[in-house]
């Protein structure tokens, strides 16, 4: 068949062709999206779609939250660097300082008291004649050497800074700042928790009566009060919910009482008090002495037994001292009579010449 020339459109199809596929693939989303497949449908509506969005969007915010804070990839020293970075803004900040010179003849130590973790920063500084960058500072913990901390230079000052956290008893001790020339000078940090405080004397106190034992830490409030009494080398608690005879109570937090009824000779002793610190314990003895009534009769006995002994000594002297004079006499009697009678006989004897003289004269 051949064309003709007076219609040039009709050598060229229509472009029916591409409508048809248009409205077979209209149809078939429309089909798609009526029986409920909406996850792909482009005809979504808007409100539909923001409702959709808003929620994928809080989804991938929430897990993107928990594998931040939760993640098993993320390496321990980030860890550690993000919690002591966190922690430290809860923490109680000091500082401590020492002051050294090259003429210094014994080590400076300053003692320090932390009852709960905080940030510590110690400094040290050393003043010398001579060069400083000559110099070289340390630190140690014991004889642990520590790093990361920080050296500077004012004139012939020198300054070196060590930065830590105590969150344990662990951390606590002795840091020591050494600077190293012709003679090592060393200044020194001890870090303790604070000290209980009991009776210094013995407690003195008799056979069923009753007795209190305090314990006291100045300015300070322990976590936990525990009471302690010793057998011989062991410590062994004081149960007062199994025992009748102990009562512990106290009006403070930093301080306890322990209440001890019907003494008996078994109960003199040791006693210990422990207050348990966030960074450690800390305790103090207290000695109990319970007497007899017995006991304060000793030395009244004692005197008496002295009384008794001295009257029968002076008794016994006395005795004896008139026996003697009793004896005396009796011998001057004895003389005198003796001296008597031969006074008598001589008598007798003077007189005989005496009565011869007499009766010769008569004749």
């Amino acid at each position: 068949m051949r064309a003709l020339p007076d219609l040039p459109g009709l050598r060229e199809p229509p472009p029916l062709l591409p409508r048809l596929l248009l409205l077979c693939l209209l149809a078939a989303v429309r089909r798609s999206w009526a029986d409920g497949n909406t996850t792909g449908s482009p005809l979504t509506s808007l409100p539909i779609r923001e409702e959709m969005m808003t929620k994928y969007s809080n989804l991938s915010v929430e897990s993107h939250n928990i594998s931040l804070t939760a993640s098993p990839l993320t390496s321990l020293p980030i860890q550690e660097e993000m919690t002591t970075k966190y922690s430290n803004l809860s923490l109680e900040r000091h500082k401590f300082n020492v002051s050294l010179t090259e003429h210094s003849s014994e080590p400076v130590e300053k003692n320090i008291t932390l009852e709960r973790p905080s940030d510590i920063e110690l400094t040290c500084q050393f003043t010398t004649s001579g060069n400083v960058n000559s110099i070289n500072p340390t630190w140690k913990k014991g004889d642990e050497q520590l790093k990361g901390y920080r050296v500077t230079a004012t004139g012939n000052i020198l300054h070196t800074q060590y930065r830590f956290i105590i969150d344990s008893n662990k951390q606590m001790g002795s840091y020591s700042c050494l600077f190293e020339e012709e003679k090592e000078q060393r200044g020194t940090f001890n870090f303790r928790v604070p000290e209980v405080q009991g009776i210094n004397k013995p407690l003195i106190t008799y056979v069923g009566d009753s007795t209190v034992l305090i314990c006291k830490c100045q300015h300070c409030s322990p976590l936990n009060w525990t009471w302690y009494s010793s057998n011989e080398s062991v410590q062994v608690p004081v149960d007062v919910r199994m025992n009748d005879k102990y009562a512990i109570n106290g009006t403070n937090a930093n301080e306890t009482r322990l209440r001890i009824m019907q003494l008996s000779e078994a109960d003199k002793g040791s006693y210990w008090c422990h207050a348990v610190f966030e960074l450690g314990e800390s305790q103090e003895r207290v000695e109990l002495v319970v007497l007899s009534y017995l006991v304060p009769l000793k030395p009244f006995l004692g005197i008496v037994v002295e009384v008794v002994l001295l009257v029968s000594v002076i008794l016994f002297c006395e005795m004896y001292t008139q026996k003697k004079k009793m004896h005396t006499d009796d011998g001057k009697e004895f003389e005198q009579a003796v001296q008597l009678k031969s006074d008598d006989s001589n008598g007798i004897e003077n007189n005989a010449p005496r009565n011869r003289k007499n009766e010769s004269v008569s004749q």
